[in-house]
């Protein structure tokens, strides 16, 4: 063979790429109804686990150790847990009028809610962007707002009987929540000052909400089967699911910059591009009803099946095929074109 060729040759393997993406998905036991998750400061999942009496903050490591923490009262399913400015976890219950620290050590102190219940009724929690968290009160419409050390703040909705649902911090210094009865996206300064957005669809009951990789907001219509994105000016964009009444819940940014949420009714894990683009993953068992899902410090997606008692993680997995690239296939014309150039001169 000339010697010309094997150039070429060679160059064409040194230009192939590696494409196309699978997945894998495990699942762990778990001996309690386990709801919201995160990952915790320690690197491993933290999440609220319903036992009946008494309930738990639960503790999982990414190999699968599980360690409880007794809860002096009840949490509920629809509550929420956050890494806090202290470096400990901060949770709301959803069936109580009170917010929870939990240290990663396990040392736990509850706060009770001005208001008691079941108007304090805490729902979503976040991290605020002032060093305090800042809570829902889904029945005393209000949003709430507690120091490390637990002094408590109050702000009330405009929007009288607005559910407001779960919060998270906006990337433009404010806090920006759902209403789930007033259809409607809410926004909150660290001042008190609020504005408030109609979501498009009707009672799309917005539920769950998040910061995308994009500067916007992104969150979960759990009835109109949508995920509605919303820019810091108030725009908003709606796509639809593929899969009807799969009741979107909770929705986080994964480590590939996409929206990943879970669909409680249609028993899977979704993902969605910054674009609009949707991805569904199933779950391997029927009607485990996912509910949490969190980013792991091992890069992994972690979720929550709550009637199936597990924890689940769903992994990406490059395979390795391979492709000409855009740069190899300039690089092999070039190649050639110099290889008829030289023939064309002897």
């Amino acid at each position: 063979m000339n010697s010309e060729y094997k150039f070429i040759i060679l160059l064409l393997l040194a230009c192939l790429s590696i494409s196309s993406t699978g997945q894998t998905l495990t699942e762990i036991p778990v001996d309690g109804l386990p709801a919201p998750i995160t990952t915790g400061p320690d690197g491993a999942l933290w999440f609220m686990m319903d036992n009946g009496s008494p309930d738990a903050i639960a503790k999982l490591t990414t190999s699968g150790v599980l360690t409880k923490f007794t809860l002096p009262g009840e949490v509920g399913t629809d509550g929420s847990i956050v890494t806090g400015p202290d470096g400990a976890l901060w949770f709301s219950t959803s069936t109580d009028a009170t917010v929870g620290r939990i240290t990663t050590t396990g040392v736990m102190t509850v706060f009770n809610i001005p208001a008691g219940y079941p108007l304090g009724t805490t729902h979503g929690i976040t991290a605020g962007p002032n060093g305090n968290l800042w809570f829902t009160e889904l029945y005393a419409n209000k949003i709430g707002e507690i120091t490390p050390s637990g002094v408590i703040t109050e702000f009330a909705i405009p929007t009288p009987g607005s559910l407001p649902n779960k919060i998270t911090a906006g990337p433009d210094g404010a806090l920006w929540f759902t209403e789930s009865a007033a259809n409607k996206i809410g926004r909150i300064s660290t001042a008190g000052v609020f504005a408030e957005f109609p979501v498009p669809t009707s009672s799309s009951f917005p539920h769950w909400i998040t910061t995308g990789s994009d500067g916007a907001l992104w969150f979960t219509e759990a009835v109109g089967n949508k995920i509605g994105r919303i820019t810091t000016t108030g725009v908003i964009t709606e796509y639809g699911i593929p899969t009807t009444n799969s009741q979107p819940g909770d929705i986080i940014t994964g480590p590939d910059g996409a929206l990943w949420f879970v669909e409680s009714g249609g028993n899977k894990v979704g993902r969605i591009t910054n674009t609009g683009v949707i991805s569904e993953f199933n779950i391997p068992g029927l009607n485990s009803y996912p509910v949490g899902i969190t980013t792991g410090s091992d890069g992994a997606i972690w979720f929550t099946e709550l009637d199936r008692l597990r924890i689940g993680r769903l992994s990406l997995v490059t395979e390795r095929i391979p492709t000409l690239s855009d740069a190899g296939a300039f690089a092999l014309v070039l190649a050639l074109a110099v290889v008829v150039v030289y023939r064309l001169r002897l």
